[in-house]
């Protein structure tokens, strides 16, 4: 059972994790906070293993509040539950120590996936976010000329289709599921488009489809 600890200054953003919560077997919420102060005076008596945490609280916000999770619990998870999507804030609370990055519009399945995740000692980082910034990453780097260029007609009509669900952040097995074929038949694919085009990972990919305009086809 993971124990979960819910920290917002929203009482019905609390209720409505909780009761989404509670619909999971193996989670618990064991307590909850409205702001840091509070969050910290509850982890005296109140074992915990994730404490999903946002960023703008009263009294306490999650910046200082993670400081003194560090020194006083290093061993209980951090998630961070926040509206707040630009890089410097995710990258601020990563580098402070918390374990991942959750957007609060974020589907309950994500939710919880990373509340697993994280309680296993694994980072997470919501899908939107993660596009958003490999993305900015594919926009500020160099566009291969047309001379290095590899050609699209070299792709093969389903692996185009395999590649435009791969930049949308899908994974082998969730393409599988889409295209109703196995996920051993997509990773054929994947490998070959790798192949063809020379990318070296999912960013290259990505920065191939764009350079290409097969993003927006």
């Amino acid at each position: 059972m993971i124990r979960v600890l819910l920290t917002d200054d929203h009482t019905i953003l609390r209720d409505g994790i909780r009761a989404l919560l509670s619909q999971q077997p193996d989670l618990e919420v064991v307590g909850e906070a409205g702001n840091g102060q509070e969050l910290l005076e509850l982890l005296v008596d109140t074992p915990t293993d994730v404490v999903l945490m946002d960023i703008n609280m009263p009294v306490m916000d999650g910046f200082a509040t993670i400081e003194h999770l560090r020194e006083q619990y290093p061993d209980v998870r951090v998630l961070v539950l926040s509206m707040l999507n630009h890089e410097n804030y995710v990258h601020r609370m990563l580098e402070a120590g918390a374990t991942g990055y959750v957007l609060k519009n974020a589907d309950i399945t994500e939710i919880t996936h990373a509340i697993r995740t994280v309680a296993a000692g694994r980072p997470f980082l919501c899908t939107e976010i993660g596009l958003d910034m490999l993305y900015k990453i594919v926009r500020t780097t160099a566009l291969p000329t047309d001379a290095t260029r590899p050609k699209t007609g070299e792709l093969s009509k389903r692996e185009l289709e395999v590649l435009r669900l791969i930049s949308e952040g899908m994974t082998n097995a969730e393409i599988a599921d889409k295209l109703f074929t196995s996920k051993r038949t997509i990773e054929t694919h994947r490998q070959n488009i790798i192949e063809k085009t020379q990318a070296k990972n999912t960013a290259a990919l990505i920065k191939y489809a764009v350079s290409n305009g097969l993003l927006n086809e």
